[in-house]
């Protein structure tokens, strides 16, 4: 079941310039909403690049620390989160997935590597067998298997097959949010699709809630259930997600909307269970 987030009045600022010319910037201003408090759900956050929504994506995982304002879990400040014991607790609920999944594994590193230390270390696993039960089931759930992945090293798989794998590493420990930051960026066009259908499976079989970030209006018209459009760190536009794309209000959600084709007019496959995605 998926753990409400609330996001309450959250602003970021950082310092930037020399110490002769500091000043302060605003990333994010103001910003609230709520994830999952009437059950899973794809909550996606829209912006071009410099928005706010990887800033704000930061705080939601606890990298960063709001300048104002407050981010809750199951009624859990994130600010109140310290030492090892309460991040592992916390990283075990809540399971990031990033935009270039060849940057989120060490080419010289073998990827059970990563899915078997992900087992130990958030999901309890004390054997090796237990290691590959749950890294075996997560690869399943995403349409592969350990067998594919065992002894692999990230170069060998292709960019669609590794997207796939950092999903069934954030799986491991069977979260209750995942955070997916540009999540289909990298991959080419043919695999978005795949891709995004697994989220649908993820929050329709398993309940887990989803943070989509994304500047892609296509594949956040197809799977958002509820959306924010950001514009320089403010929330310009909130709501049902096809609502607000299919008519959007502010100038700048109309601008976003008229620079791309949304998938009314496009024929889009239906969505697979996890276990039976290609």
């Amino acid at each position: 079941m998926s753990a409400p987030l609330t996001v309450d009045n959250v602003s970021k600022t950082f310092a930037r310039g020399g110490l002769l010319s500091r000043r302060r910037v605003a990333a994010v201003s103001d910003v609230s909403f709520t994830v999952g408090a009437n059950g899973p759900e794809i909550f996606t956050i829209i912006g071009e690049s410099g928005s706010g929504k990887t800033t704000l994506a930061r705080m939601i995982l606890g990298l960063h620390r709001p300048s104002a304002g407050r981010i809750t879990l199951d009624g859990t400040d994130l600010a109140t989160i310290r030492g090892s014991a309460a991040r592992h607790a916390f990283m075990a609920k809540v399971q990031p997935i990033f935009q270039n999944p060849f940057e989120a594994f060490n080419p010289l590193k073998r990827l059970d590597h990563y899915l078997f230390l992900t087992a130990r270390r958030f999901a309890g696993a004390s054997s090796t067998a237990e290691e590959e039960r749950l890294t075996d089931a997560a690869l399943r759930q995403v349409g592969l298997s350990l067998a594919e992945a065992k002894g692999r090293f990230p170069h060998e798989l292709s960019g669609g097959q590794l997207q796939r794998i950092a999903i069934a590493r954030a799986l491991i420990s069977r979260p209750k949010l995942i955070v997916a930051d540009e999540p289909v960026s990298m991959v080419d066009a043919s695999l978005r699709m795949a891709i995004v259908n697994q989220f649908k499976a993820l929050r329709d079989e398993l309940g887990i809630s989803i943070i989509y970030i994304t500047h892609d209006l296509a594949t956040a018209y197809y799977i958002s259930d509820r959306l924010i459009i950001m514009q320089k760190g403010h929330v310009v536009e909130a709501g049902d997600a096809r609502t607000v794309l299919a008519a959007p209000q502010h100038p700048y959600s109309r601008q976003l909307r008229e620079a791309v084709l949304l998938p009314e007019t496009l024929a889009v496959p239906s969505t697979p269970t996890l276990s039976s995605t290609p």
